[in-house]
């Protein structure tokens, strides 16, 4: 009798390992593919925060162009510029320059900058 508990014991001891194991796999496969959809998207938006920073920054660095009436956005690596106030073609073109010069810049929009 003392060597049937002993086995009994030693099975459930044996059995809820295994089933923690399988329970806590099966669990971490899931959240694991959809974290990486996630960091995808955080690395997405935090390079086109640092796209938009650098840009802004050396828009506002730059002599001759008015950086502080420039609003920068990016999205996917697009940079779209534009103005509330009317900026010459030169400024225009070199804020346009300054951008594309800009490590993961895709392209540059610079419609919505009013020009003189």
């Amino acid at each position: 009798m003392k060597k049937f508990a002993i086995a009994a014991a030693t099975a459930t001891a044996l059995t809820l390992t295994m089933a923690n194991a399988a329970f806590a796999a099966q669990s971490t496969q899931a959240p694991m593919t959809l974290a990486a959809g996630e960091v995808t998207k955080a690395k997405e938006a935090t390079s086109d925060t640092w796209i938009t920073t650098k840009v802004k920054a050396d828009l506002m660095t730059e002599k001759g162009v008015p950086g502080s009436d420039i609003k920068v956005e990016t999205n996917k690596g697009v940079v779209s510029l534009s103005s509330e106030t009317a900026i010459t073609d030169a400024q225009k073109e070199m804020a346009i320059a300054i951008a594309k010069k800009i490590k993961g810049v895709q392209a540059v929009s610079a419609d919505g900058l009013k020009s003189e």
